[in-house]
């Protein structure tokens, strides 16, 4: 038995933000395994100290710190000045409240790790624990994110690209390991910083929660979820609705899409119609997981895992979807799901539709790879065993 300093950049509820899926899930697992975990965490939504008690019983200790806003010369100033790039006050932090609640939390208890979850919100507290084994877990690459957002017009990716990668040239350097959850991630990592000692532990899925269910399927209907206020889902939605429908629809006129996510933009809602469903936040996913035909998935702007990918499969809908998409996911193609580039998603989702037999198949063996490899308790093992690792080292 452990106990944790859990410094994260977020807090681990609601699930439908993605990134916080695996600290609720990690801390879920590990407290069942009699780890005791004290929660440090940034928030920057106003409701969420008030989800506080759906979490509550994972930690002995949680505390919410508003995340601040940052200037750009804070920024410029790390780069330009190595010596600022990591911490060595409260006031010389980008979140002088949270680095207080660290050393507070440190002088008052012992703890045999500290576990940072981010990038560029908590990697600069590193002085203050670097006598403890410690790692952290940025999710993912976010060069790599630019990288895919810049080709598709995004002149803000464009900007920001050159100042992303000397940051993650530097701001992992020091810790024990740096746990990416891709290997796609890790090789940008590597890339930028050759001497980063990176583990690559995948994210989950809930296998009681999202599982196959005995309701007949609509058999026409393509779905794609996700929460839209997230730029490259927003892309996707438009990609499905403008390109990729109208073109299943020239062959299969019945075939209609479900766009299904809390926070769609008004552009979205306004293409709600006959062929087109936008639900806005709805009481539960699977509902819509368990009726429609297929899933398809023409991310072509992210980094890291999808997670809404291993739902999916999870949940038995056969799968289509861009390289990017199944990235991070030991998916072969034609198998456990049908991988393509966007340009040709509509010619293979008419394909799907009309061959009973592969979606079935894919059904069956997508199930059975998240089953084998991505269940939350084998991510929360692969954790453990790092945990004892680090600590032996130390």
């Amino acid at each position: 038995m452990k106990t944790i300093l859990l410094i994260s950049r977020c807090p681990p509820f609601p699930l439908h933000f993605g990134d916080r899926l695996i600290i609720w899930h990690l801390a879920r697992e590990l407290s069942r395994r009699g780890y005791i975990i004290d929660l440090l965490a940034l928030y920057d939504r106003s409701d969420d100290p008030q989800h506080v008690d759906e979490y509550r019983r994972f930690f002995r200790h949680i505390e919410l710190i508003r995340e601040p806003r940052r200037a750009a010369l804070a920024y410029l100033r790390r780069l330009l000045h190595p010596a600022a790039r990591f911490a060595d006050s409260a006031e010389k932090s980008f979140c002088p409240p949270l680095w207080r609640r660290i050393a507070d939390r440190l002088q008052r208890y012992v703890y045999d790790l500290v576990h940072s979850f981010g990038g560029i919100s908590v990697y600069e507290f590193h002085p203050l624990f670097a006598q403890l084994p410690n790692l952290i877990t940025p999710y993912e690459s976010h060069t790599l994110y630019l990288q895919s957002a810049a080709p598709q017009g995004d002149w803000s990716a464009r900007l920001r690209l050159p100042i992303v990668r000397r940051y993650e040239r530097f701001m992992f350097t020091p810790y024990d390991r740096t746990v990416m959850i891709s290997e796609a991630d890790r090789a940008m990592l590597r890339a930028l910083q050759p001497s980063l000692d990176i583990k690559v532990i995948p994210n989950g899925a809930d296998l009681d929660h999202f599982r196959p269910q005995p309701h007949p399927r609509d058999r026409l209907t393509l779905l794609f979820t996700g929460n839209f206020a997230y730029a490259p889902n927003q892309d996707a939605a438009r990609l499905l609705a403008e390109r990729i429908l109208p073109q299943v629809r020239r062959t299969l006129p019945t075939a209609r899409l479900q766009l299904v996510g809390v926070n769609p933009p008004t552009w979205m809602r306004d293409m709600a119609g006959e062929h087109i469903e936008v639900t806005g936040p709805v009481p539960d996913m699977r509902f819509y997981l368990a009726r429609a035909a297929v899933f398809v998935c023409p991310l072509r702007i992210g980094a890291g895992l999808k997670n809404k990918l291993l739902e999916a499969m999870a949940m038995g809908i056969p799968v289509v979807a861009t390289p990017l998409s199944a990235a991070g996911i030991a998916v072969r193609h034609g198998q456990s799901a049908l991988i393509c580039e966007v340009n040709e998603m509509a010619e293979t989702t008419v394909r799907l539709l009309r061959d009973e037999a592969l979606r079935q198949g894919l059904s069956q063996n997508g199930r059975a790879l998240v089953e084998s490899q991505y269940d939350w308790a084998q991510t929360a093992s692969r954790y453990e065993q790092l945990y004892d690792e680090i600590c032996r080292r130390r």
